[in-house]
């Protein structure tokens, strides 16, 4: 298993990845608006002059089967930026083998090259093999409000 970089070329691949994520947000009573995201959209702000976030893909042989989405944020008291993770999915037949572990592992990797504090999320409580696949990497539950829990990492040989 790979972890690469999106490229102009894979936005009806990162489209496809949010409309699985938002099927299985709905299918957990996480997610119930209408998506407003279209190819166009991700294009325009994904591989605009400037990014507005960026993506992950895990890939095993030719078979893409999962992703992430994240951006940048700064924090003007620490004088340094940390990640955003909006997004992460792994399709579910191959869940639990190492496609999630890689690209949070790969986002770790990014928060070091680039001066990240930390990475941080929010994750639906429902979730819970979500909820402990973060707790197993060290993810700490900073606030729950309702069923939506704020998450950061700190990965320790990280950053």
């Amino acid at each position: 298993m790979k972890i690469r970089s999106a490229t102009p070329d894979d936005v009806s691949l990162i489209f496809s990845f949010i409309q699985k994520k938002s099927e299985f947000d709905r299918s957990i009573g996480a997610f119930s608006a209408e998506l407003k995201v279209s190819e166009d959209k991700i294009r325009n702000t994904l591989f605009s002059k400037i990014p507005f976030a960026y993506v992950l893909f895990a890939e095993n042989g030719k078979s893409t089967v999962g992703f992430a989405l994240y951006g940048f944020r700064y924090s003007s008291f620490a004088g340094q930026p940390s990640i955003w993770l909006d997004d992460i999915y792994v399709e579910q037949q191959v869940r639990g083998k190492g496609a999630g572990t890689l690209l949070m592992m790969r986002l770790a990797e990014i928060a070091q090259e680039n001066n990240c504090t930390h990475l941080a999320w929010n994750a639906d409580g429902r979730n819970t093999r979500g909820l402990n696949f973060y707790y197993r990497l060290g993810a700490n539950l900073i606030k729950q409000e309702n069923n939506q829990c704020f998450l950061k990492w700190i990965p320790k040989a990280n950053i």
